[in-house]
């Protein structure tokens, strides 16, 4: 149950606030307590996590626990769309990470209500090795507590609950009397592996959900029984890089069997992991590759959504690090475009458009992503900066290895040269690759106007 706006602090801001003006876009920010107790699951006796995704979860004791929602909502009831995004805050730095935003949450009058769900959020890496919100500021954040990663999935679904259609309201209503009608749940590279088990154990019992969407996911979904003990075990930001060279391939599909949307969109960088548990669009499961993309980028924020990491940690710099050879572009254009579709889908029934796959050749190593003469990745969702190409995007390292934030090789004058035979050319044909995008469904019309104007 919410018991009341959490405000003050040290710092006097929730961590992760906005970093953009809020006002000009006509919505306002809050930070409420959630507490409570959170039903633990477990897998029924001779069942475990089954490659169909069709996985049987019973009760196994409650902890209790208390956390926060931060909430973005349109200050104008009229502007609300009826969708809350609720997203399942990513910890895998041992911080809250809103990785996964878009422009369009704002600009599409979602509201956002970003989840406090696992421990390491709260309470950061053992010995204060990161800013969990109780570190980094304990005089506001001092009395939440998560026991175990646990306690996670039923947090998500209390805080789906607590934003609701049935939510008691008053005082307390986080949302300010919005009339809801759906509830989106999004996650993000480390959360979206949590979100996959909340949707193949959890959702079949709690029913919470009206939509998921599940952003830069290999295809792993994370244990659903978490002992207090194990709570803290996840890599380090240091030790992150060699645990990503090291990862498996996906494991197991997503359940098929509920009546709710599915929308995987994944960049290249996942793309050779998650290729064994592929599934075909359905009426209820859409998924989007976008080529010579990667799972992290060189640029921490963008203009329209910029980072909060020199605001609230006073560093610019990933724990994980940069490399000067990172990948350059942006998810962020693609993402606002699969959440306007996937809204559609839910409110009007109309499924987002269809995209091929990114290309593969199967060796005796595995699959391996197919390119063309520029080492562009074939396939995929296309955008202008890989159709119309000033370097080699990756998905991967320069060298091939497997890299969160893949790469960015700049074409030499010369090959830019017999590319584009003046700046005209690569204008015109740059305007026409983000105009066949839109057609596509893949850029908001809006997102392609800004990118070509970028060129000026």
């Amino acid at each position: 149950m919410i018991t009341g706006r959490i405000s003050g602090g040290t710092h006097g801001w929730p961590f992760a606030a906005a970093t953009f003006d809020l006002d000009a876009r006509g919505y306002v920010e809050d930070e409420w307590q959630l507490e409570g107790d959170a039903q633990l699951y477990r897998h029924r006796s001779g069942t475990d996590r089954s490659v169909d995704g069709r996985w049987q979860a019973e009760p196994s004791g409650s902890a209790a626990f208390v956390t926060r929602l931060l909430v973005r909502r349109p200050a104008d009831p009229a502007r609300f769309n009826g969708t809350v995004v609720l997203f399942w805050n990513n910890v895998s730095l041992g911080f809250d990470l809103l990785a996964g935003e878009s422009p369009e949450i704002y600009d599409g009058g979602f509201a956002f209500v970003g989840v406090s769900t696992q421990r390491n959020g709260v309470h950061g890496y053992p010995g204060g090795a990161s800013p969990g919100l109780t570190i980094w500021d304990p005089s506001r954040y001092g009395s939440l507590s998560i026991p175990s990663d646990g306690a996670a999935y039923d947090i998500f679904t209390q805080a789906a609950t607590t934003v609701g259609r049935d939510r008691p309201g008053g005082s307390n209503d986080p949302l300010g009397g919005l009339l809801v009608q759906h509830i989106v749940a999004l996650g993000a590279s480390q959360s979206a592996n949590w979100l996959a088990t909340y949707l193949n154990a959890v959702q079949p019992l709690a029913r919470a959900i009206d939509g998921f969407i599940l952003d830069i996911y290999f295809g792993i979904g994370s244990p659903l029984e978490v002992s207090p003990a194990s709570a803290n075990r996840l890599a380090t930001p240091k030790e992150i890089p060699d645990a990503v060279t090291k990862m498996p391939p996906g494991a197991h599909l997503l359940r098929d069997d509920l009546d709710v949307p599915v929308f995987v969109l994944n960049s290249e960088t996942e793309a050779t992991g998650y290729y064994p548990v592929r599934q075909p669009d359905t009426d209820r499961f859409r998924l989007w590759e976008v080529a010579g993309h990667a799972h992290g980028t060189r640029r921490r924020g963008t203009d329209r959504l910029p980072s909060n990491w020199p605001r609230d940690l006073g560093t610019e710099e990933s724990p994980m690090g940069t490399p000067p050879q990172a990948n350059v572009l942006s998810m962020e254009p693609v993402r606002s475009a699969a959440l306007h579709h996937f809204h559609l889908w839910l409110t009007e029934g109309t499924p987002p458009p269809r995209q091929p796959p990114i290309e593969f050749d199967v060796e005796a190593r595995g699959p391996v992503i197919r390119r063309d003469h520029l080492g562009i990745a074939l396939g995929g969702v296309r955008t202008p900066d890989v159709d119309v190409p000033t370097a080699r995007h990756s998905g991967r390292a320069s060298d091939g290895t497997l890299v969160l934030t893949g790469s960015t090789t700049p074409f030499s004058d010369e090959m830019l040269r017999a590319l584009y035979p003046t700046r005209q050319v690569y204008r015109e044909r740059y305007a026409r690759a983000a105009a066949t995008a839109v057609d596509a469904g893949v850029l908001l019309e809006g997102d392609a106007e800004r990118m070509v104007a970028a060129l000026d």
